[in-house]
């Protein structure tokens, strides 16, 4: 079973973009969904997360601008990004996995969609 992520691609300064994953096969034990992100060089950053009851969580340079959606039993999940800076360029990463308490573990990962910024 793999995520498949969609929808990276070039946008200006300001600019909105809206990234789909879903999974190409049945996913069971999950609890949440997220999104990642990672420019060279960095460490993979988690930026937004989704639980099966439909909570979010962001981190908080994309509070306000990034919004994530989806159904988590549908293994399905989606970040839309509003008011693109130029700092939000990276590749893009979905992942489904459990929350264990607060903390959220990966068990899989996307192939990764770049994104890029221009001014």
């Amino acid at each position: 079973v793999q995520l498949v992520e969609s929808g990276g691609g070039l946008v200006q300064t300001g600019g909105s973009l809206r990234l789909s994953c879903a999974a190409n096969g049945n996913i069971n034990g999950i609890s949440g969904m997220g999104w990642s992100r990672q420019v060279p060089g960095e460490p993979r950053e988690l930026v937004a997360t989704i639980t099966s009851r439909g909570k979010t969580d962001y981190k908080d340079y994309v509070k306000g601008r990034f919004t994530i959606s989806g159904d988590v039993a549908k293994a399905t999940v989606y970040l839309q990004m509003d008011n693109v800076k130029p700092e939000d360029a990276a590749v893009y990463y979905c992942s489904a996995g459990t929350f264990r308490g607060i903390y959220y573990y990966v068990d899989y990962w996307g192939q990764g969609t770049q994104v890029s910024v221009s001014s």
